[in-house]
């Protein structure tokens, strides 16, 4: 009798704006998954085509927030045991770096990829998210280095694969 291989499943962590749209853009990485997404904003659920109910809103906080990050870490906690996810993924930043220590620490697999805003250097999580993460990437590569992060293309590249695509102008 074959076996019925479960399905991975997947938890994809950011919190708002450019951190979620870039999460976003690796919707399709993940086919065949079973995917769940937390983020900051309810608001987002719009985002995902089946409406799906894995989808939980977890608070935001920052460094400066010391309440709001113990509230977040619990938050993160109560998420990823109740989705006991095979793979954590996230683009950052305090929700993302919460939920790869926490996932690290269970046994999960862990990807921290940095935000393209910080194209100079790792961001302040980015950096603290090299201990935590199995795989540790930035989106730029005169940032990867032999120690890491290591680059492996942009979750924008090839966003417009010609020029009039943006400007819409056509070459005579």
């Amino acid at each position: 009798m074959a076996r019925v291989r479960k399905k991975k499943r997947i938890l994809a962590v950011s919190s708002g704006g450019g951190h979620w749209v870039q999460l976003q853009r690796l919707k399709e990485s993940f086919d065949g998954c079973e995917v769940s997404w937390a983020t900051v904003r309810k608001g987002y659920r719009v985002d995902l085509e089946d409406q799906t109910e894995r989808f939980f809103i977890i608070p935001d906080a920052t460094r400066w927030n010391k309440i709001g990050l113990l509230i977040l870490l619990v938050r993160v906690m109560i998420v990823i045991l109740r989705v006991r996810p095979h793979v954590i993924i996230t683009t950052g930043a305090a929700p993302g770096l919460l939920s790869l220590m926490i996932g690290r620490i269970l046994g999960c697999r862990t990807c921290w990829i940095d935000s393209i805003a910080n194209m100079e250097e790792m961001s302040l999580s980015g950096k603290k998210a090299k201990r935590w993460a199995g795989l540790w990437l930035t989106q730029w590569p005169h940032l990867s280095t032999p120690q890491g992060p290591e680059f492996h293309g942009s979750v924008l590249q090839n966003f417009c694969t010609n020029e009039s695509a943006v400007t819409g102008s056509q070459s005579g």
